[in-house]
């Protein structure tokens, strides 16, 4: 007997990417921020400007040496000693300067015999000094707002004497609707991306209740794993327009055509196919863009130019995912279309081909997103 075509997810159209990223971008509100220390907030997006007090408070030696006035070592060298009006002070690294000085000269320039002071070679003003505020200004902030917070970032603030800053932690609840091994990866998949970049992941039990999960849930956002498609058991699409709202339900994007993102209120949730290529296609084309906008972030993601060593076609009117490979100094497609665990396994970064191109030619210069995880 044929299956009541009322009880399918069919999908009318495939919506065009661009169309999708801007409704997210449109749409999707950023989080309210909270202080964090700074070490839990590497990697979250700064709500407002990292600001420390000007450092250093006082100019400061920056090498071990004699504190002088570099006027008094005018014309200065080794054959023309400069007598110093007086014995200079010594002074070592991060110390003070002594109040009169204005520069440090290395230890074996000057030469101190009893009472006798004099400098073999001439001394500009500021060398060997930490000026005030070199290191940081009150005025100019160390870290913009809308920018992600570094691991060198947090030394930088911590030697600076900040201990918290403001920032944006995206709270997100996947949930993989089956406990099949794939599902299963992919859901993890996520919750550790989201964890590297920025997020909260909270990742639940294979097979949860989606009725009851966007009935109660708080988070900030939801990614449903599994049940996009048009098979008997695919519900996921009609779970969620019961509880709120389909924005799109079919993307024109290879792997991940049966995307589908929606709305609880104004808590957007992103759909994603079963299939682990088309889960993270999904994802990283606009499972990231939801959570940029949730975080506030003003950055796009580093990209890195290189040639294509050979050619990669597409299908016009569809945005293709393609992963590539780094090889002597260019880049090959793996795979398109479906990508196989074999591809994913080799990728070094990701290509994004627009609607609009039927591909590019051997020599092309592309931009490459790093793969997730990867080491640069």
């Amino acid at each position: 007997m044929a299956a009541n075509s009322e009880n399918l997810q069919l999908i009318a159209r495939l919506t065009p990417l661009a169309d999708v990223l801007g409704a997210v971008d449109s749409t999707v509100q950023a989080v309210a921020p909270r202080a964090m220390d700074l070490q839990a907030s590497v990697g979250r997006v700064l709500s407002s400007p990292a600001v420390a007090p000007s450092r250093p408070a006082s100019p400061l030696a920056l090498i071990d040496g004699w504190a002088l006035n570099a006027d008094a070592t005018l014309d200065a060298g080794a054959y023309a000693p400069a007598l110093l009006p007086e014995i200079p002070e010594r002074v070592e690294v991060g110390q003070p300067m002594p109040g009169g000085t204005d520069s440090v000269a290395p230890l074996d320039a000057v030469i101190v015999k009893g009472e006798r002071a004099e400098a073999l070679g001439t001394v500009n003003f500021g060398d060997g000094v930490i000026a005030f505020g070199a290191d940081c200004d009150s005025s100019a902030p160390l870290r913009r707002a809308g920018t992600r917070l570094r691991i060198t970032d947090a030394a930088v603030l911590t030697a600076a004497g900040l201990a918290r800053v403001t920032a944006r932690e995206p709270r997100f609840r996947i949930v993989p609707v089956r406990g099949t091994m794939i599902v299963t990866a992919a859901a993890r998949m996520v919750a550790d991306d989201l964890d590297r970049h920025g997020g909260a992941a909270r990742l639940e039990n294979a097979g949860a209740d989606l009725d009851m999960i966007f009935g109660a849930d708080n988070s900030d956002a939801l990614v449903v794993i599994g049940g996009t498609g048009g098979g008997r058991n695919d519900s996921s699409v009609q779970t969620l327009a019961r509880a709120g709202k389909i924005a799109f339900h079919g993307v024109a994007l290879s792997p991940g055509e049966t995307v589908a993102v929606g709305f609880i209120g104004s808590r957007p949730v992103l759909l994603l196919p079963g299939r682990l290529d088309a889960a993270l296609a999904g994802w990283l084309v606009i499972g990231r863009r939801i959570l940029a906008r949730l975080s506030g972030a003003l950055e796009e993601e580093a990209t890195t130019s290189f040639a294509l060593g050979r050619k990669v076609a597409s299908t016009v009117g569809v945005a293709e995912f393609v992963p590539v490979r780094r090889s002597g100094g260019q880049i090959e497609p793996l795979a398109a279309k479906y990508l196989p665990f074999s591809a994913l396994a080799r990728a070094d970064g990701w290509i994004l081909i627009p609607a609009e191109s039927e591909g590019f030619g051997p020599g092309s210069t592309v931009p490459v997103h790093p793969w997730p995880g990867s080491v640069p």
